[in-house]
């Protein structure tokens, strides 16, 4: 007990005026929480889901996040969403909700505070895609002006923010499909501040991103400027060793990982062209799936060569490699994406793919160095000013808390009881930066 209740002075220390939060949960919906007969569920006991969200509500609300973002929250009743709407919304929250699609029951939410966030637009994309998943995307302006510039007019600073929840990954196939959801919604984010003509400014990306540190999610994510709020406050590294420092889900086959995040891209950051970042990330899960056939680099050149009688790999061959590989299916791969993979390739376009380019594939950072991200080193003193011709807003870290405290530890307590994942929140706190060139009015 003692622990907890330094876990929660920690939450609760003074916070700068300007600063904003941000939590993500998924709560397991009770169409979904087994009980301890494996055929029943918590939805067929209305005392159990009941008071279990009611416990949900009472930690959001004593977390006071300025926006919220809920996954798995069971749309398909009345009651819970009523619930949900009196509670949230006797306490200052906007509440916009979205179910996932063929009528799964649960969906998303999203609750924005009045005090900190006014939402301008609010838009819903749907994958339509086999898990029937969904996201949400709400631009939002600050209902307090951050920061001022030199003629001491007030700015308020404008966010994209996203919540989500990806497809579990119930064999390696479907990475690809997960891989997809996000590509799509950056391709939407993308559109969206084309559409509108906006100039640059921070997105951030709320969810369940059923993956971890080690996928290729979180690598296409990486490679696109974004960065893993939790880590970034704990300085935790991309690296093998701190990727189980902390965990927030114990799925359905006992397993601990952690699948939960908070991405921040600030505008200040170069980024490569999102369509190369998502055939790096392909190769990756072709890599990785030879790895698992126990392939070395060089059978693996041999089963992507197949039956050819020259030391090169045939766009056939190649195809039909992905095909065993499972990859070809119009949930997975299109055969227009196979073509731009296979493009990207063959570097030569002498209409073949030799062991040097190959290696590109299975090495890439052996061919071109990796564009690194760099941060940028603002003090305190430079939110006194800002000029919006060449610089722009964005948020630096200042907080990130898992609870209950031993998942970040990379432990799971036994008496933990609200949900199956562990609630993430994040304190931001603004800043103005320079605007990378490549990234004005461009993700």
């Amino acid at each position: 007990m003692r622990r907890r209740d330094r876990h929660h002075h920690h939450r609760r220390q003074p916070r700068d005026e300007r600063c904003v939060s941000c939590t993500t949960f998924n709560i397991l919906a009770p169409i979904y929480k087994r009980m301890d007969n494996e055929n029943c569920r918590e939805s067929q006991y209305r005392a159990y889901w009941f008071s279990r969200n009611e416990k949900i509500i009472d930690r959001l609300l004593a977390d006071h996040s300025s926006i919220i973002c809920l996954q798995e929250v069971w749309l398909g009743n009345d009651e819970l969403v009523d619930m949900y709407q009196k509670r949230l919304g006797d306490a200052n929250y906007m509440l916009f909700k979205l179910a996932r699609t063929n009528n799964r029951g649960d969906g998303l939410l999203t609750a924005v505070h009045r005090n900190y966030f006014n939402v301008l637009n609010y838009r819903e994309l749907l994958f339509n895609d086999i898990g029937d998943r969904v996201a949400q995307l709400l631009h939002v302006e600050s209902a307090m002006p951050f920061l001022q510039n030199r003629s001491t007019s007030c700015v308020h600073q404008q966010s994209l923010i996203v919540n989500t929840h990806l497809l579990f990954p119930h064999d390696h196939s479907l990475s690809i499909v997960r891989l997809r959801q996000v590509y799509k919604i950056l391709q939407y984010i993308e559109a969206y501040l084309e559409e509108h003509k906006l100039g640059p400014l921070p997105i951030i990306l709320c969810g369940d991103w059923n993956g971890s540190k080690r996928g290729q999610v979180y690598k296409f994510l990486r490679s696109q400027g974004f960065v893993s709020s939790y880590d970034t406050a704990h300085q935790y590294s991309d690296s093998e060793e701190d990727a189980h420092k902390w965990v927030s889900h114990r799925n359905h086959r006992g397993n601990i990982c952690g699948v939960d995040f908070i991405w921040l891209l600030n505008p200040d950051k170069c980024r490569k062209p999102l369509k190369t970042s998502w055939n790096e990330a392909v190769f990756g899960i072709i890599k990785y799936f030879l790895q698992v056939a126990f392939l070395s680099e060089e059978n693996a050149f041999a089963l992507l060569k197949a039956d050819s009688l020259y030391d090169h790999i045939t766009y056939s061959s190649f195809y039909q490699a992905l095909c065993q590989l499972g990859m070809v299916h119009p949930d997975r791969l299109k055969s227009e994406e196979i073509e731009e993979l296979w493009s990207e390739a063959d570097r030569d376009g002498d209409g073949v793919i030799n062991y040097k380019e190959f290696q590109c594939i299975w090495s890439p950072n052996c061919c071109s160095q990796e564009e690194e991200d760099t941060e940028i080193d603002i003090t305190d003193e430079s939110l006194d000013t800002f000029e919006a011709n060449n610089e722009a807003f964005g948020f630096t870290v200042k907080e990130a808390v898992l609870f209950p405290p031993e998942v970040e530890k990379g432990m799971w307590p036994e008496n933990y009881s609200l949900s199956d994942h562990a609630p993430l929140t994040v304190v931001f706190s603004p800043i103005r930066m320079p605007c990378s060139p490549r990234n004005r009015g461009e993700l």
